[in-house]
């Protein structure tokens, strides 16, 4: 009888703790298969704005001293004294990192000002090499910009939150999720909210439904740079975060099964 009692009570304590969330609110993009993807056709690629900072190499393969005026480096860097590498820069670090002005423009070597801003990091290595070819070299240059400070934040519900570098410079909603090891299982999936700030200063908050598969058609589904990201705590996280409410609702809880099963017991017995 005993144990038939115990189990009861097991049933009602599991009822209580997968009663606070619902499973409909836990996958994400649930309605893929209703999702119109027409319009997230083509290849997305983040837009240089100011306050963005960069490096920018031009090389030449064939004639390395043609282009040396427009690569200039830190003075404390040391260039290789092998005769195979003598025309090449040992360190990507040891390149002037470049900063985007207010105004979206760079003072770039023999070019001057140039406008970057509104421009892919693509669109300014042909920019560039369009600039320095025929003019100053014989062969059209190979022209590569890096990002060295493309970040975004990621807080809120999740398991680690954190500032977290982008290397290629492209990441969307579910990759800054897996690089903060997802929402814990108090995050609320249908209310993420994207804090964004446009070339012009202008601050935006824009909430996420990550349960809907029409996220992907968002214009906040591919991150900028500089995005934070923050996921919401459910109601219950909420309700809990004391200390005093938590240890207030485990003797609630407590309570409520102990009399449960003195109940169950005495009907049973």
């Amino acid at each position: 009888m005993m144990k038939r009692v115990l189990s009861i009570v097991t049933l009602a304590a599991a009822l209580m703790l997968t009663g606070c969330m619902s499973y409909k609110n836990v996958p994400y993009i649930q309605n893929s298969a209703d999702v119109d993807l027409s319009k997230a056709k083509g290849l997305y690629d983040a837009k240089i704005m100011p306050k963005d900072q960069f490096t920018i190499t031009v090389n030449d393969p064939l004639d390395a001293d043609a282009v040396r005026m427009f690569n200039l480096v830190v003075q404390s860097s040391r260039e290789s004294s092998t005769s195979v590498n003598a025309n090449y820069l040992t360190t990507q670090s040891a390149l002037i990192v470049y900063t985007v002005d207010n105004e979206g423009y760079i003072n770039f070597p023999i070019l001057g000002r140039i406008k970057a801003g509104g421009m892919t990091k693509f669109q300014l290595e042909d920019y560039i090499a369009d600039q320095i070819y025929p003019k100053y070299v014989k062969e059209r240059p190979l022209v590569v910009v890096n990002y060295t400070n493309f970040k975004i934040s990621v807080v809120g519900e999740v398991n680690a939150s954190g500032q977290y570098t982008i290397s290629n410079g492209k990441v969307n909603i579910f990759e800054a999720l897996a690089m903060a090891r997802d929402m814990t299982i108090w995050g609320r999936r249908d209310n993420v909210k994207v804090i964004r700030e446009s070339a012009l200063g202008e601050k935006a908050i824009m909430e996420l439904n990550l349960n809907d598969a029409n996220i992907i058609n968002s214009p906040y589904y591919q991150l900028q740079q500089n995005d934070i990201v923050y996921v919401t705590p459910n109601k219950t996280k909420a309700k809990n975060s004391g200390v005093g409410s938590e240890t207030s609702l485990w003797f609630t809880s407590t309570s409520i099964l102990v009399s449960l099963a003195s109940l169950l017991y005495n009907i049973l017995k």
